[in-house]
């Protein structure tokens, strides 16, 4: 058995939950039996897809994200378990897109830095986000692993995998709600970056339909957990479930001895 740190994390695989709890209190029984410490949920889980909400009272949104939030807090404290994940906040420019760090004793909050700007999804013009200079994206110890939450979508971005590198992050979490096919691009690109970072990655992806101008839009799961070896360790395939799978740090840890990549960099600056 190794001597080093080790984490239980966990992944639900879920389409939007609308106000039902009893599913989730469900998967939260298996998670606690299996002392899960951190639990991470897609991206337009705890609410509707964003092109939903045009048919939506913003009312209705705002009590849909604040019943979610106090279910999770009591959830946490009960199954002492910190959950992460993304949520819609109302404010009085709009709406905001932001992902929830939920324990059993606070609730913070990360505004998502970087939207997708296309003209069939575009949450940078729905949303009123800042469009600002960068600023670090949430972070936190947990057990001895450094942990970093980074939506989705900013992924593509080098500004964010930067931190992941100078913060020697263990952990990434990574909320999603990828569709379109996109499943082997995402492999590929979480493969590689957990290998050239040199960390752990759990993407959780949201399923269901959403049909907008005659495109369907299908999304298909494959929530998975990466090792810093930039292999698969598990991956749930298109149906709801619940990923749990324990973590080492002596994996990040020899990786990053073995590969030496951070050390080159730092005897250069």
């Amino acid at each position: 058995m190794s001597s080093t740190k080790q984490l239980v994390v966990a992944a639900l695989q879920l389409p939007t939950l609308g106000m039902n709890a009893t599913r989730l209190e469900f998967y939260l029984k298996q998670a606690h039996a299996r002392d899960a410490d951190v639990m991470l949920l897609g991206e337009y889980v705890l609410n509707h897809f964003f092109k939903e909400f045009a048919t939506m009272a913003t009312n209705m949104v705002k009590e849909q994200s604040r019943k979610h939030i106090e279910l999770l807090k009591s959830l946490a404290e009960k199954y002492s378990i910190i959950f992460i994940a993304p949520i819609i906040q109302i404010k009085k420019d709009g709406y905001h897109k932001t992902i929830a760090k939920i324990t059993a004793k606070s609730v913070s909050y990360y505004e998502q830095q970087i939207l997708l700007p296309y003209s069939h999804w575009n949450e940078k013009k729905f949303f009123a986000n800042e469009v600002a200079p960068l600023k670090e994206p949430m972070m936190f110890t947990l057990k001895g692993f450094r942990v970093l939450v980074m939506a989705g979508f900013e992924l593509h971005f080098d500004y964010f995998w930067q931190t992941v590198t100078e913060k020697k992050i263990d952990l990434v979490l990574l909320p999603t709600a990828s569709t379109f096919g996109s499943h082997n691009r995402w492999r590929e690109i979480i493969k590689t970056k957990a290998f050239l970072h040199g960390c752990f990655i759990l993407r959780a992806n949201r399923l269901g339909e959403y049909s907008d101008d005659e495109v369907q839009w299908k999304f298909y799961g494959d929530t998975m957990l990466v090792s810093p070896e930039g292999e698969v360790e598990m991956m749930l395939e298109d149906k709801e479930s619940m990923l749990i799978e324990v973590i080492d740090k002596s994996e990040v840890l020899e990786h990053r001895k073995r590969w030496a990549f951070e050390k080159e960099l730092r005897s250069r600056t």
